[in-house]
């Protein structure tokens, strides 16, 4: 075999690795992007999926710090201050957890970005901390996903929408 053949080979060989690689990523990553009163908005995840899985209170343990989403903790940035749930949020790149219970959520903005989950999650970090009522969705949503509207934020999974007042 001529040495380029044997470079197309490995070529295709790697490119089908890859392409295997990221057809089979359980959570993947999603991005969701919008504007709120002139600020940009961009919320990077992962979106795992419910698989048939009791998700809030057992996957998603109540009263615990999640990181709301999969993998990597969910990043939230805005090149503008925003007032979320009547609090003043800084411009800025922020990790995004959320403490689900029964009756309500607590959503965190934490100084530290760049984390890998919830496990070295430092609450003395927290540039912000809101209370938000939970809704229950008229359809299941199986992943996980984000929305942003013109004076919301929506994380939807399973039978939950946790709604987040910007402004």
């Amino acid at each position: 075999m001529g040495l380029l053949k044997k470079m197309l080979f490995l070529a295709f060989v790697l490119l089908f690795v890859n392409f295997v690689n990221a057809q089979g990523k359980a959570s993947p990553e999603a991005v969701a992007a919008g504007k709120i009163n002139g600020a940009t908005i961009s919320i990077n995840y992962s979106s795992p999926s419910v698989k048939g899985r009791q998700i809030w209170g057992a996957l998603v343990p109540f009263n615990e710090v999640w990181r709301a989403g999969a993998d990597e903790a969910t990043t939230f940035e805005t090149d503008k201050e925003l007032t979320i749930g009547g609090s003043k949020l800084p411009a800025g790149k922020y990790s995004f957890f959320i403490i689900p219970k029964e009756k309500e959520c607590i959503v965190i903005f934490n100084k530290e970005a760049k984390q890998w989950g919830a496990y070295k999650y430092n609450e003395k970090q927290d540039q912000l901390r809101v209370s938000v009522k939970q809704k229950l969705a008229e359809t299941m949503a199986e992943k996980l996903v984000y929305t942003i509207d013109k004076n919301a934020i929506s994380l939807s999974w399973d039978n939950w929408i946790i709604p987040i007042s910007v402004k």
